[in-house]
């Protein structure tokens, strides 16, 4: 959609809220996307594997809300993924959706093993939508327990769906689907226009 500007974090939040991102790529000027299929995850559409319910129903792990924001971009940032040699998730990435955070537009879901962060979701209030940015853990499951933490919470404010941009194997499992720009554009509006209050 467009290539230049830098990650201050008005900019981030009039991008967010007409549905474009910033995919940071190593050698060139920012880049801003607004894919022509986009990856969403709704709510009832939501599966839930049976090994995963039953972990869910037996975890010890604890969840909370905007607690450690920057340990989990951080943790995002430094996690492993197949066939990346690097991450998107900048110094100036991490620095830029801090603030935002900071300011009350960017979230986190934590997983933890008593007092040891193991898991984790961040993501952008785009108006009363939600962008899931990304995630991570450092054992098995955390961060599709902490997912799911994070549409319980989003499903008691009222909302129903979250952006998750691009499509992965690991959320097609879980029963997210494309749709086109234009449906994905029509929807954030529509939205938008309920004012919902996701975080306090």
């Amino acid at each position: 959609m467009a290539v230049g500007g830098v990650l201050e974090p008005v900019t981030l939040l009039r991008a967010y809220r007409q549905g474009v991102f910033p995919w940071p790529i190593e050698g060139l000027p920012l880049v801003w996307f607004c894919p022509r299929e986009r990856a969403i995850l709704e709510f009832d559409s939501v599966h839930v594997p049976r090994r995963l319910a039953r972990t869910r129903r037996r975890t010890a792990l604890r969840f909370t809300v905007d607690i450690a924001f920057a340990r989990v971009i951080r943790g995002c940032a430094d996690a492993a993924r197949p066939g990346q040699e690097s991450t998107w998730i900048t110094p100036d990435v991490i620095a830029a959706y801090t603030r935002l955070h900071e300011l009350g537009a960017a979230h986190s879901v934590e997983a933890w093993r008593g007092d040891t962060l193991v898991g984790g979701i961040y993501g952008v209030d785009c108006g009363g939508a939600f962008a899931a940015e990304s995630m991570f853990h450092r054992e098995p499951d955390a961060s599709k327990l902490a997912l799911l933490h994070l549409i319980d919470h989003l499903r008691a404010r009222g909302l129903d769906w979250v952006d998750i941009q691009v499509m992965t194997p690991h959320m097609a499992a879980l029963g997210a689907r494309t749709i086109t720009r234009r449906a994905f554009l029509e929807r954030l509006a529509r939205t938008q226009a309920r004012r919902l209050t996701l975080f306090r």
